[in-house]
Parts: structure tokens; sequence; C-alpha cells
């Protein structure tokens, strides 16, 4: 069985989102909006009333030892019903 969440991602952007009941993940690139779902629901227990998913583009790093790639991910915003919430965004 593949890990469908790989992590959540915490960011400024992403914690006003978290305000307005949007959480960001970083998700498996085969997984569909599904699978993520219950990923979720199993894992934080909680209703989802929507999922969009990106895939986002690799980008070129250099450091001492040439040049190299990071390998496209995908991200998924999951938007929950209200009064729902992750406790692990909140900082509880």
């Amino acid at each position: 069985m593949k890990q469908i969440i790989k992590r959540p991602l915490v960011s400024e952007k992403n914690t006003n989102h978290a305000q307005k009941g949007i959480y960001v993940f970083e998700v498996d690139l085969g997984a569909t909006k599904k699978e993520i779902e219950l990923s979720v629901q199993k894992s934080f227990g909680v209703k989802i009333q929507s999922i969009k998913t990106s895939i986002c583009r690799s980008k070129a790093k250099t450091n001492k030892f040439g040049k190299g790639k990071i390998p496209y991910w995908k991200k998924a915003y999951v938007k929950l019903n209200e009064g729902e919430k992750i406790a692990l965004f909140e900082g509880v």
C-alpha cells in the first residue's frame, strides 16, 4: 500500500488558507482525488467538502556538486465542511 499523504505544507499563504478551512498537503503523484479524500478522512477524522489538486513543475537547482533537478510533485487543497478543523495546523 502506498503512502498517499506525504506531508502537510505549512507556509504563510497556506496558514491564511487554513483560517478559511482549506488545508494543503503534498501527496503522491499518482494519487486520485478519491484516494486523497479517504486518506485525509481516515487520518484526521474530518468530513471533506471538496478537493483540488495541482501538479507542480520541477525546478533546476545548482549546488557545489553541479546542476540537478527537483522532480515533479503534486499538492492537494482540501476544503473541509463548516466547523471542521485539523489540529495539526492549529498548533494544538
